[in-house]
């Protein structure tokens, strides 16, 4: 690799970047090692350039939004991480909501209530990006991103600006083309709808009342750890085989909602790790259903097993 090209290039193109940044600030799990370089992208351009040099020089890179559905190896990332972070613009046209891939879906489900636009309210208090949303097609409540989406930008593998419109995204559970393809969302189109806007105050606070009420929002974590296995719920088998709370180190099946895993304080990639094989293999044994992880797993030790 030649990292310090790639450091003189962001230089001279007045890129952000740190050397050897700990991914810990930048997930919502706190944990996670060294990036070897962690560059901050302010737009498209800037971006298609960033890969193209890290593709000329052989540095393999991974490109992440607010890093709320991510765990980090312990020995860090080799390569670059790429923020989207700062590309996070919201801008309401009528009744559509123009937004970069970095705003946070926070951000936009107050600009849709400012706007008295509703159809959001599901999102509000999922935490993350608008671009990690529409990739894994995020929902809660009854909603997901697919019924609010109309359009996305998107930068090919081969480095060219794409406009894909919904019926493209093959949007299912928790999937969606763009863990297919490896397209990068840059920005997207949501289409909402004209509404009270008490009512749709309303909906955003039950639902935000019901997340504190339910989830471990108090602690670290990467949200739900497992998916929804067909015809049951996560939560509801771990719970069941007498795994709240159970720890490895510091990270623990939550007491509060047995669906999450949490970082009580000072946990290790490898404590969750331990943790999250300790709860599937448990699920596995006693009812025969295979948890699939939500999760993903990056860097140095951070590969799928």
């Amino acid at each position: 690799m030649s990292l310090n090209t790639l450091i003189s290039f962001c230089r001279e193109n007045s890129i952000g970047f740190k050397v050897n940044e700990p991914m810990s600030l930048h997930t919502s799990f706190k944990i996670g090692g060294a990036a070897d370089i962690f560059i901050s992208v302010r737009s498209a351009l800037e971006l298609s350039k960033v890969l193209k040099m890290c593709g000329e020089l052989n540095i393999p890179y991974f490109i992440i939004g607010k890093g709320s559905n991510l765990l980090v190896s312990d020995l860090g990332i080799e390569g670059a991480v790429i923020s989207l972070a700062d590309m996070n613009g919201v801008e309401v046209k009528g009744e559509e909501i123009i937004c970069g891939a970095g705003a946070a879906l926070s951000d936009v489900c107050r600009a849709a209530l400012d706007n008295s636009l509703t159809g959001l309210e599901f999102a509000y208090g999922i935490p993350g990006s608008i671009g990690g949303a529409v990739y894994m097609n995020a929902g809660a409540y009854g909603g997901e991103m697919s019924a609010v989406v109309l359009s996305a930008e998107c930068l090919t593998k081969g480095g060219d600006i794409a406009r894909v419109q919904v019926e493209d995204m093959n949007f299912g559970y928790r999937k969606s083309v763009f863990k297919e393809n490896g397209m990068t969302v840059l920005s997207t189109v949501l289409r909402l709808k004209k509404g009270d806007q008490k009512e749709i105050k309303e909906k955003m606070v039950d639902y935000i009342s019901r997340r504190k009420s339910k989830q471990p929002l108090e602690y670290p974590s990467a949200g739900s750890f497992f998916k929804r296995p067909e015809g049951y719920f996560a939560g509801a088998l771990i719970e069941k085989n007498g795994l709240k709370g159970v720890c490895v180190g510091g990270a623990q099946v939550s007491q509060k909602h047995a669906g999450f895993i949490i970082n009580l304080g000072g946990a290790t990639c490898e404590d969750v790790k331990k943790l999250g094989r300790k709860v599937s293999n448990t699920v596995f044994s006693a009812d025969g259903v295979k948890l699939e992880r939500e999760v993903i797993f990056i860097g140095r030790e951070g590969k799928e097993e």
